[in-house]
């Protein structure tokens, strides 16, 4: 089974003519027009909204450029910020352009110049990536746009609840009825996939993995608006949806990603000793790998938690990715296939960065998810008397643990790989406090989160420039 991104299957592939349904037509219109109308704080949730409730195959076609939902959405949404910049003063980004959002334009950009490179001459190839970047920079530059500050955060986390509690019915009718209602939208079977008799609900999404998995690892966000004032029913519409998804997708991997979360969660009262409990992780990896005849990541093949999943298939991508490096490190490969039986799967996040994009794909990838757990760290350490606050940073901190467990096991080519550029959108906009008040004389000053809460930093005067620099990061 190849996974591969929507519009990046095999170039020159594709539809070769309009196909949407009336009523998705209908439903993206409404959408871009809110989003031309109402204030921006507003924008992202009819974004969010079409992107995860329609489905993404639906098109239109236009000289030959395929114009899939969100790339529509996309555009329009980019006019609106261009519009704004010009006629107002507004910074586009805020907190400036970071390091997060360097590593993932240099990250998109070098995924983007292996595959041009590994297909040279190859004029689709080149129309290919152009979508590619469409759909990936700017996507991420329109959210990045709109989600400004932590209130937008806290709109984008009750917008996925929604969602979840829409699909978690959407699924549950599919799983019980055996009828997938998106199917009468032309979009994927009418009748659900069946693997050992378990019916592996999908709704609108390209896959039952990838459905499962966008839902396991928005568990964290739910339970810490759970814990925000006046928001309890909207995050248990979100908490019993996501769990309905994930047991409808009857998979192992959103099971164990979904599992991920619960744990990272439950490590909350262990948050100030989490370097030592990197450290004994790394130790037991060690421990195993000592012990066992095969390597370490063959422990996935022992997963076997529902009937028919596949971990000794994703385990041995992992293992012919490591011994073929000398074949994808440079600019990725395409022979992949050469390698064995279903060795060109790029079921699994990880081993799809290489294989598509070389080494320095890879590494960006890695630096990324590294650098947002930094951020996230220092973050954390620096809201430690505003509990709230806090734990919304280490919800989004096992949000994004939970994403790596799910990259073990699938990888993203439809809209749920938005969900992943939202995560990183929030990372990157909730690691930059906002200094609202400062004294020198008292030696504190108050970093304003949400409109209600602020917490109080104690600085001396001699280190007030060095604070506020770090604070504008």
């Amino acid at each position: 089974m190849q996974f591969q991104d929507f519009g990046q299957g095999k170039f020159g592939g594709g539809a070769s003519d309009t196909i949407m349904h009336p009523a998705v037509a209908v439903a993206a219109v409404v959408a871009i027009v809110c989003m031309l109308v109402l204030h921006r704080k507003y924008k992202v949730i009819p974004f969010l909204l079409a992107v995860f409730l329609l489905p993404v195959g639906q098109q239109l076609y236009i000289a030959g450029v395929h114009l899939y939902v969100p790339r529509l959405l996309i555009l329009f949404g980019v006019t609106c910020l261009i519009i704004e910049k010009v006629h107002s003063k507004i910074t586009i980004f805020p907190g400036r352009w970071n390091d997060i959002d360097k590593i993932f334009l240099s990250w998109a950009i070098f995924r983007s110049v292996a595959v041009i490179s590994l297909n040279w001459g190859n004029s689709a190839a080149v129309i290919n990536q152009v979508a590619f970047l469409w759909d990936t920079l700017g996507g991420y530059c329109l959210l990045r746009y709109l989600v400004r500050d932590n209130e937008d955060i806290r709109r984008v986390v009750q917008t996925f609840a929604g969602t979840a509690a829409i699909l978690g019915l959407v699924m549950l009718n599919e799983k019980v009825r055996r009828q997938n209602l998106y199917g009468f939208l032309g979009s994927g079977p009418v009748i659900p996939q069946l693997r050992d008799g378990a019916i592996r609900a999908q709704g609108p999404f390209e896959h039952p993995l990838l459905a499962g998995a966008f839902a396991a690892t928005l568990l964290p966000l739910f339970l810490w608006l759970w814990r925000t004032r006046g928001r309890k029913v909207m995050a248990l519409s979100g908490i019993a949806g996501c769990t309905v998804m994930v047991a409808c997708c009857s998979s192992s991997t959103p099971l164990m990603t979904y599992l991920a979360a619960i744990v990272g969660v439950c490590f909350w009262p262990l948050r100030r000793k989490m370097k030592a409990v990197r450290w004994i992780f790394v130790f037991m990896l060690v421990f195993c790998q000592i012990g066992m005849k095969v390597p370490v990541w063959f422990l996935l093949g022992r997963m076997d938690i529902i009937a028919g999943n596949s971990g000794y298939h994703r385990a041995m991508l992992i293992d012919t990715f490591v011994r073929h490096f000398g074949d994808w490190w440079l600019i990725g490969t395409n022979k992949a296939a050469t390698w064995g039986y279903e060795m060109d799967d790029l079921c699994e996040q990880w081993v799809a960065e290489g294989e598509t994009g070389g080494l320095a794909t890879f590494i960006c990838f890695v630096v990324l998810i590294a650098r947002s757990f930094s951020r996230i760290g220092g973050m954390r350490r620096r809201l430690r008397r505003a509990p709230n606050q806090e734990r919304l940073v280490w919800g989004i901190g096992v949000s994004l643990f939970s994403h790596c467990v799910g990259f073990f096991g699938i990888s993203y080519f439809d809209q749920t790989r938005f969900a992943w550029y939202a995560l990183i959108v929030m990372i990157s906009t909730l690691t930059i406090p906002r200094v609202t008040a400062g004294s020198a004389a008292t030696g504190a000053v108050k970093i304003k989160l949400f409109p209600r809460d602020e917490e109080m930093i104690p600085v001396s005067a001699g280190n007030m420039a060095e604070v506020c620099a770090r604070n504008t990061m």
